[in-house]
């Protein structure tokens, strides 16, 4: 008896190997895009995002962002401030439609005309209204939506970063200090209305210091050289925040820059708070009260 395989005109009959699609975190995870400046506020939204279970893609600008923000990112991009207009196109590359925006990008770069001779960048504040913060923020995130990606609002995975009403430290503020704050508060808002600063240092009804474009550090340099004693410190959000950039921060720097005996006021639930542990402890060693207030309650 001849077997089948044998027989004349027959073909071997192959059984079909199955298909295995390979397992990827690119298939899996929800992607998230973050375009990230100078200070801990990147490298804390990608851990954070992470923790949630993103695929964070991480869009550098050269001479602001930390490089440990590579040890967070599942991609990462370096990008020069001269060719902003590359950061759609990476971010289409690695299919991302969500981004956010954390950190601060110096802002010197606006007087230098290596940067700001070139096409693109000329071009691009050749038709914003002028300079400020929220002009030109609102003016990139514009032209980067038209583009197909859409912004988050900075602070998402952030909420145990934004304090609610509450005294902070071991030092409540003294009743002069509550003074200061209120009238800190109020001037801060008005400087956050005219898109100047978020950060006033003020003094018994004295203001020492309003913040610019130099940033909330020399903002407190100035105010110490003029009080040369400890001061009140208060930052705000502006009464009309866009929360998508610009969010006022407050850290560990700035509790090691101010004076020992002074004071600090930040708006509750609107102002980001990082490095909280080691912030706290060097605050009530240094004899500084931290509070948490909400603007209603500060008028």
């Amino acid at each position: 008896m001849l077997h089948r395989a044998a027989l004349p005109g027959r073909r071997k009959l192959l059984k079909p190997k199955p298909q295995f699609r390979k397992f990827s975190f690119y298939n899996t995870m929800e992607r998230i895009g973050l375009i990230a400046g100078r200070g801990n506020f990147p490298l804390l939204f990608a851990q954070e995002a992470k923790k949630a279970g993103f695929y964070v893609v991480v869009v550098a600008v050269k001479g602001n962002a930390k490089r440990q923000l590579r040890k967070y990112a599942d991609a990462f991009f370096w990008v020069d401030v001269r060719h902003f207009k590359n950061i759609a196109g990476i971010f289409k590359g690695q299919v991302i439609s969500k981004v956010a925006m954390a950190g601060q990008i110096n802002p010197y770069f606006l007087f230098d005309p290596a940067i700001m001779n070139t096409p693109d960048v000329r071009d691009f504040f050749g038709v914003v209204e002028d300079r400020r913060a929220d002009t030109v923020f609102t003016c990139f995130v514009n032209k980067l939506e038209a583009a197909g990606l859409h912004f988050m609002d900075s602070t998402s995975f952030l909420s145990a970063y934004l304090p609610g009403t509450a005294i902070l430290t071991k030092r409540k503020p003294t009743p002069e200090e509550d003074k200061d704050i209120q009238f800190g508060f109020k001037l801060a808002k008005h400087l956050g209305r005219m898109d100047i600063g978020q950060t006033v240092c003020v003094k018994q009804g004295v203001v020492l210091a309003v913040e610019s474009i130099e940033g909330t550090d020399n903002a407190i340099k100035r105010a110490i050289s003029l009080a040369r004693s400890p001061i009140v410190l208060v930052k705000t959000s502006k009464p009309s925040q866009d929360m998508r950039f610009d969010v006022p921060v407050v850290g560990l720097k700035t509790i090691k820059n101010l004076p020992c005996g002074s004071c600090v006021a930040i708006e509750a639930a609107r102002t980001l708070f990082l490095d909280q542990k080691e912030a706290l402890i060097l605050a009530d060693r240094k004899g500084i009260a931290l509070t948490s207030v909400s603007f209603s309650s500060a008028q």
